[in-house]
């Protein structure tokens, strides 16, 4: 089998681990099975071609494509450059690719549709999704119940869906949870990798990033613990069974 490229953009390592852990755990994977690449760090490697791998992962992060340039770290400048170098061979190919919060975000703004904080962000809490018409026929969404609560937090969302998307995934707080462009483009504004430990974590880590007041850190850790998300681990699941395990014909 290929490797799966896993694509992170958290710069703290302790954050970045227990995501790639997480992506291997509800993915069925080993690291064996990857070919990690720390955006924030290193950009994609030399001579990287995506006939290499089976799929594509991006994971989530602090940073917001929202973001003027102008207010940009070097390192969220080069998360934005070399997602979007790579999505444009994948959208234009409809190679497989999976986008994790942030990868919603990067997803649409390169399919030029509106990501902004104007609305539907989200503080750490457990989203009641509801699976689309559309939902229900993707094989992505297989096994998964129509209505399933799933893990989010974050600052900025997808305003208005892209052009040549499917809207699969929808909920009252924030309609666009998961989309996909194409035929085997996708990406959610959900975490379907993680459960209440994980971010349990990464609420210890993001605690002064804004998603909430540091004072409130153990009451959202209650939250993200109060209950099973495991419905939305079987998209994550999915998505590696399907084009991971063989090329795609």
């Amino acid at each position: 089998m290929k490797p799966v490229l896993v694509l992170q953009g958290r710069p703290e390592d302790l954050a970045a681990d227990e995501e790639f852990d997480a992506i291997l755990t509800r993915g069925g994977l080993s690291a064996s099975d990857t070919l990690r690449v720390r955006l924030e760090r290193e950009g994609l490697p030399d001579g990287l071609s995506l006939d290499d791998v089976s799929a594509t992962i991006m994971g989530g992060g602090p940073a917001c494509v929202s973001d003027p340039q102008s207010v940009q770290s070097d390192e969220e400048a080069r998360i934005v450059a070399a997602l979007r170098g790579l999505l444009t061979e994948i959208c234009g190919r409809d190679l497989p690719f999976l986008g994790i919060c942030y990868g919603i975000g990067g997803l649409a703004d390169f399919l030029g549709a509106r990501v902004s904080k104007d609305r539907w962000s989200e503080p750490v809490s457990i989203a009641r999704c509801e699976v689309t018409e559309d939902g229900q026929a993707d094989p992505l969404l297989a096994g998964v119940p129509d209505r399933f609560g799933a893990l989010v937090a974050h600052k900025e969302a997808v305003q208005e869906l892209p052009e040549g998307c499917a809207h699969l995934v929808s909920a009252d707080a924030c309609p666009f949870q998961m989309i996909r462009f194409g035929r085997h483009v996708y990406a959610t504004q959900f975490h379907p990798e993680a459960d209440g430990d994980s971010f349990a974590l990464r609420i210890g880590v993001y605690a002064d990033r804004g998603y909430f007041a540091p004072d409130e850190a153990e009451a959202m850790i209650a939250v993200a613990r109060s209950e099973p998300v495991d419905a939305s681990h079987r998209v994550l699941a999915n998505f590696t069974r399907r084009y991971c395990r063989a090329d795609v014909g």
